[in-house]
């Protein structure tokens, strides 16, 4: 079979796109023993919207004082592809439209907030309501997740639990079992203390094909050594492992799971620790039928 590649930078953008969907309907109906092509197929004008959940619990141990915060947030994530050209590349805009939380900790209480019910953020999610609904980046990313281009629209915290822009795909056909890996660079500091950047390693592997679904199981490897332990509590946000699924034929993210659950000991004293587990749960929302 002709490589794909080759195809769609000969055919023009709308019959290009028809024929990669068949390409790869093809490809998924031949089961896990054959080798799939795995691309992400966007559309100009059409908007994606992931339904995503967070949980989290933190609890921290200084001096004997325990303290322990529970924080649940729901929130939409928006993808609008403004353009897409010959070629596949795409540029999309991200965006995130309402979000309810729920944070609950051992000295403070409870505390409850939901965009839009016209009450004030409370203390810590100013900036967060006030960019609900505005661009925050807009990128540009070829059919196998490539960010070949970035833009910051608005300051954005650093993504934790596997909160990434986009994930990327293998650039040959891969069969179950296949790995592929992405190499990281993460700065970590302390404030008014060290700085550190640390390589690490994401490790996607494609575990079966189940439904026209690609599942993909990844996992994080700290590449760097980190021997202070409060570098390494800065650092337990950011080391997750998860699962995705792909719908092959029609290009994208159906569902993406990823979490965390680790443990640090010595970062602010001998008789000191933090336990940090968290979840991350995106699911694409389908429009209904009238839509």
């Amino acid at each position: 079979m002709e490589d794909p590649r080759t195809m769609f930078r000969m055919l023009p953008g709308t019959i290009t796109r028809s024929l990669i969907a068949v390409v790869l309907i093809a490809g998924a109906a031949g089961g896990e023993e054959r080798d799939q092509w795995l691309r992400y197929a966007f559309h100009p004008g059409e908007t994606l919207t992931m339904a995503v959940e967070h949980r989290a619990v933190t609890d921290t141990t200084i001096s004997g004082q325990r303290q322990s915060v529970e924080t649940a947030t729901d929130s939409r994530k928006i993808w609008k592809v403004l353009d897409v050209d010959a070629d596949g590349r795409a540029t999309l805009e991200h965006s995130v439209d309402g979000m309810e939380a729920v944070s609950r900790s051992s000295d403070r209480g409870e505390l409850r907030w939901k965009s839009g019910d016209g009450t004030a953020p409370p203390p810590g999610y100013e900036a967060v309501a006030e960019s609900l609904g505005k661009p925050l980046s807009r990128i540009v990313v070829d059919a196998f997740g490539r960010v070949l281009k970035r833009q910051d629209l608005r300051p954005v915290a650093a993504s934790s639990t596997g909160d990434f822009l986009i994930v990327p795909l293998p650039d040959h056909p891969v069969r179950a079992g296949e790995e592929w890996s992405v190499p990281q660079e993460i700065v970590v500091e302390v404030p008014n203390g060290p700085r550190k950047a640390v390589k690490t390693r994401l490790r996607y592997t494609l575990s079966g094909i189940r439904d026209g679904l690609a599942e993909i199981d990844v996992d994080t490897t700290v590449l760097t050594p980190v021997d202070d332990p409060r570098l390494e509590a800065r650092l337990l946000e950011r080391i997750w492992d998860g699962r995705i699924l792909f719908d092959i034929a029609r290009g994208r993210i159906e569902r993406r799971t990823t979490g965390t659950d680790r443990r640090v000991v010595g970062f602010s004293g001998t008789d000191s620790s933090i336990h940090y587990k968290a979840r991350l749960d995106e699911r694409l929302v389908h429009p209904s039928p009238e839509e």
